[in-house]
C-alpha cells in the first residue's frame, strides 16, 4: 500500500492570545482579565471542535485505507473482532475492532434464576450490581432513604465555570 497524502490543517485564526501549551502558569492565568478569560475559553471550545474535526477526518481516513484489508485479516484467521497487524511499508499497522456485547437484562435476570433452580450459586456465574438513581433516592419518603444511606457515598466532580457577558445597564 502506498501513502495517500494528508495536507496539513491551515489553522482557521490566530490564537485568541500568545499563551501557547505548556507556556503557561496558573498564577499568570488567574491574573488574566475576565474578557479576555472569555476570549481564551472560546478560543479552547474551537481547538477542541477542530481537533475533534481532524481527528475524526483521520479515522475515516485511516478506516477507508486498512478497514478492508483489517477484516480480510481477521477472516483468515477465523476472528470477527480483535487485534491483527497488518504491514504497510516500514510501518505494522495494529487494526483493532473491539467486541462489544450488550447484555438484555430481563433475559439475564430470568437466566439467573435458572442457575438458582438448578441449585448453583448464580455469584459463581455473574456479578450483579445493584444501581440506585439519585432522582429516585431523593424522591423516596425518608423511612426508606434511612435503610440505603449508610451505602451511599457522594463525590464530587470537576467543577465546570462558564463566562457570560452582562448586558450593558
Amino acid at each position: 500500500m502506498s501513502a495517500i497524502p494528508m495536507p496539513m490543517p491551515v489553522p482557521a485564526r490566530p490564537p485568541a492570545s500568545s499563551t501557547q501549551p505548556g507556556t503557561s502558569s496558573l498564577n499568570g492565568t488567574t491574573m488574566t482579565p475576565v474578557d479576555h478569560l472569555a476570549l481564551l475559553l472560546e478560543e479552547v471550545a474551537a481547538l477542541k471542535a477542530d481537533a475533534k474535526h481532524l481527528a475524526d477526518l483521520l479515522h475515516d481516513a485511516l478506516h477507508a485505507r486498512y478497514g478492508t484489508p483489517a477484516a480480510a485479516a481477521r477472516r483468515a484467521e477465523g476472528k470477527d473482532t480483535g487485534r491483527i497487524r497488518i504491514t504497510d511499508d516500514a510501518f505494522e499497522v495494529v487494526a483493532d475492532l473491539p467486541k462489544k456485547a450488550a447484555w438484555d437484562q430481563p433475559k439475564l435476570a430470568a437466566a439467573v434464576a435458572t442457575i438458582l433452580a438448578w441449585g448453583e450459586d448464580p455469584a459463581d456465574y455473574v456479578t450483579t450490581e445493584i444501581r440506585v438513581p439519585e432522582s429516585r433516592f431523593t424522591a423516596w419518603p425518608p423511612r426508606i432513604r434511612a435503610v440505603f444511606e449508610p451505602a451511599r457515598t457522594v463525590a464530587t466532580g470537576r467543577p465546570s465555570y462558564t463566562l457570560e457577558q452582562k448586558e450593558a445597564a
